[in-house]
C-alpha cells in the first residue's frame, strides 16, 4: 500500500499546544548535557512524516556518517515536549511541519540562531527574521476544483467570498486538519479574531462538505462529489501518485487565489536548532544537507511541495513559489493555534 502524509497524519486537537501536554519522552532520554559534542550522532524531533521524511534521514547518514536519532509525533506535540522539557531537552534539532510551532519554540528563547550563511540560502519570507529558524520546504493553499461544476471563470477572487449564497454545500473543508488550522490563524494575523470568527461562521451557515483530511477532498472533487474545497497544492500530487497517473491528467484542478489574498497562504516546514547543540557540527551539515539540491529535489520530486532554494525546480503542475501572490504574513506570527482551534470548535464546524 501507497504511505502518504494522508494516511497516517496525527490531526491536532484543542489542548495539543498545551504547555501542560505530557510528554512522549522517558525521564532517561530527557536528561542532556549542555554543550554537546561532536559525537556522529543528533537526535531531531520530527514533525514531518516518518514515511515521508526518513528516506531523507537515511541518505544523509549514508553520506555524512552521522547517525540520526529520530523522534516522531505531530508537530504540535513536539513543540509543547520541547516547552515542557525546556533544557533538559535532548533533541539537537525540531523538524517542524509548519512555521508556527517553530515561532511557539523560538519565542521561548530555545532556539540559537542560524548562521547568516545558512539562512541567506532562503527568502527573508520563509524563515525567522532573527535566525532561529529556517524554511525548508514550502506549500501553498489552494482552492480545488471541477471545471465540469465549476468553470474558470466563475472561481472566487477571494478566500471569503465562498461564504455567499453561491456556494452553499458546494465547499469542502477539513477543520481538523493543521494546514486549515494554520490557514485560519493566518486570518487571524493578517486582519483579526472578528474577521476569523466571521469567516468560519458563514462556512458554517453556507452547509460545507466536511472531510477528515485534504486528501478525501481532493478525491471528492476529482469525481465531482464536491465542487470545491480548500486543501494544500500537494495533494493533487499525492493523489495523481496513488492512482498511477500525472496530476495533469485528473479531472481536479488548483486555483489560487491572487492579489495576497488570505486564501494564498504559503506555510514552509522548517527546522530549528536547540541551544545545546548550537555549535555541534554534526547539526550543521544536517541543516546544510536539508538545503541543499538533493534533499530540495526530493521534496519537489517525492513530497511535491515547493523548494526554497533557489536553482531547484518546483512540481511541475504548479507555478513557481516565486509567482504566488501571497498574503504579508510573517510566519512567525501563526503561533497562536491553539486559540484557533478552540474558534474552530466554537464555531460548530467540529462536533
Amino acid at each position: 500500500m501507497l504511505i502518504t502524509r494522508r494516511t497516517t497524519s496525527v490531526l491536532l486537537a484543542a489542548g495539543l499546544l498545551t504547555i501542560g501536554l505530557a510528554a512522549c519522552g522517558s525521564d532517561e532520554e530527557s536528561s542532556a548535557d549542555p554543550g554537546k559534542p561532536n559525537d556522529k550522532e543528533i537526535t531531531v524531533y520530527s514533525g514531518r512524516n516518518e514515511q515521508l521524511v526518513k528516506p531523507l534521514l537515511e541518505k544523509f547518514t549514508a553520506q555524512t556518517g552521522i547517525t540520526v536519532k529520530p523522534r516522531y509525533a505531530s508537530t504540535a506535540q513536539l513543540a509543547a515536549q520541547l516547552v515542557e522539557e525546556g533544557d533538559r531537552s535532548p533533541a539537537d534539532v525540531f523538524f517542524a511541519q509548519d512555521a508556527g510551532a517553530l515561532g511557539t519554540v523560538a519565542k521561548r528563547g530555545m532556539f540559537s540562531a542560524l548562521s547568516e550563511a545558512t539562512t541567506a540560502k532562503v527568502p527573508q519570507s520563509y524563515r525567522a527574521g532573527n535566525g532561529q529558524w529556517v524554511g525548508v520546504s514550502a506549500r501553498a493553499r489552494v482552492l480545488a476544483y471541477n471545471p465540469d461544476l465549476v468553470p474558470a471563470d466563475q472561481l472566487p477572487k477571494s478566500v471569503f467570498d465562498l461564504t455567499g449564497p453561491a456556494w452553499k454545500g458546494k465547499v469542502g473543508v477539513a477543520p481538523t486538519n493543521a494546514s486549515f488550522q494554520a490557514f485560519i490563524t493566518a486570518i487571524r494575523v493578517q486582519h483579526d479574531d472578528a474577521k476569523a470568527e466571521e469567516f468560519l461562521a458563514g462556512l458554517k451557515a453556507n452547509d460545507p462538505q466536511v472531510r477528515d483530511g485534504n486528501g478525501k477532498i481532493v478525491e471528492d472533487v476529482n469525481s465531482g462529489a464536491v465542487p470545491v474545497g480548500l486543501v494544500n497544492h500537494y495533494y493533487l500530487g499525492e493523489i495523481a501518485k496513488e492512482e498511477g497517473t500525472t496530476p495533469e491528467a485528473l479531472k481536479v484542478k488548483l486555483h489560487f487565489f491572487p492579489d495576497g489574498d488570505t486564501g494564498a497562504l504559503v506555510n514552509v516546514a522548517g527546522v530549528g536548532v536547540l541551544n545545546r547543540s548550537a555549535t555541534d557540527p554534526d547539526v550543521q551539515q544536517f541543516v546544510d544537507f536539508l538545503l541543499g539540491t538533493e534533499a530540495q529535489t526530493y521534496f519537489a520530486e517525492q513530497t511535491f511541495e515547493y523548494p526554497v532554494i533557489a536553482g531547484v525546480p518546483g512540481p511541475a503542475y504548479v507555478p513557481a513559489l516565486a509567482d504566488l501572490s501571497v498574503p504579508q504574513i510573517d510566519l512567525n506570527d501563526l503561533d497562536t493555534l491553539d486559540a484557533t482551534v478552540t474558534m474552530i470548535k466554537n464555531s460548530g464546524l467540529v462536533p
